[in-house]
């Protein structure tokens, strides 16, 4: 199962895929999510991954290794839709697998600069050098304005993510 949602009244597993490094940090800050069975922890399945392509299911994923302030974190490309979020930096090298993508998912922090996130101009900046049909942003801050405004100073295929927005994935 790819979802957390809740399925006739049972909660679903979330899987986790991560670095070494990454799974580590979850086990010691949400440690209580590891200590036993108790009502409202979130269940969790964990796949420790390396920088090369693995598959869930018929789905083949690309992960984008970036930087979250100084740690390596992982965005996720999944045919011609790329996931980034908690970024602060993508490496050339990195940059490449997400070339072609129609579809961009990117965090947005806010405008100012912050040691762990992009800013508005920076997310801006990867959206303009891959040119995707759509850019979604994501992970934004309250201080980023109101919505209506904030939108109306975004480049056309720009949009502002959403509590419940979905995106449908097609593959073949």
């Amino acid at each position: 199962m790819i979802s957390g949602r809740s399925i006739a009244g049972k909660a679903a597993v979330i899987p986790i895929y991560g670095n070494e490094e990454v799974i580590k940090r979850i086990r010691v800050e949400f440690d209580y999510i590891f200590k036993g069975d108790y009502p409202g922890i979130p269940k969790v399945a964990i796949h420790q991954i390396e920088n090369t392509p693995f598959s869930i299911g018929a789905l083949s994923v690309i992960p984008i290794q970036v930087m979250h302030h100084t740690m390596p974190v992982f965005g996720f490309r999944i045919g011609d839709f790329t996931y980034i979020t908690d970024a602060n930096s993508i490496p050339d090298d990195e940059m490449k697998k997400i070339h072609g993508s129609r579809f961009l998912v990117i965090n947005a922090l806010q405008r100012e600069d912050h040691p762990s996130h992009f800013t508005l101009d920076e997310a801006l900046e990867v959206v303009g050098q891959i040119k995707p049909e759509k850019a979604y942003l994501i992970h934004m801050g309250h201080n980023m304005g109101l919505h209506g405004q904030l939108a109306d100073e975004l480049p056309p295929n720009v949009f502002l993510a959403y509590d419940g927005l979905s995106v449908e994935l097609h593959h073949a």
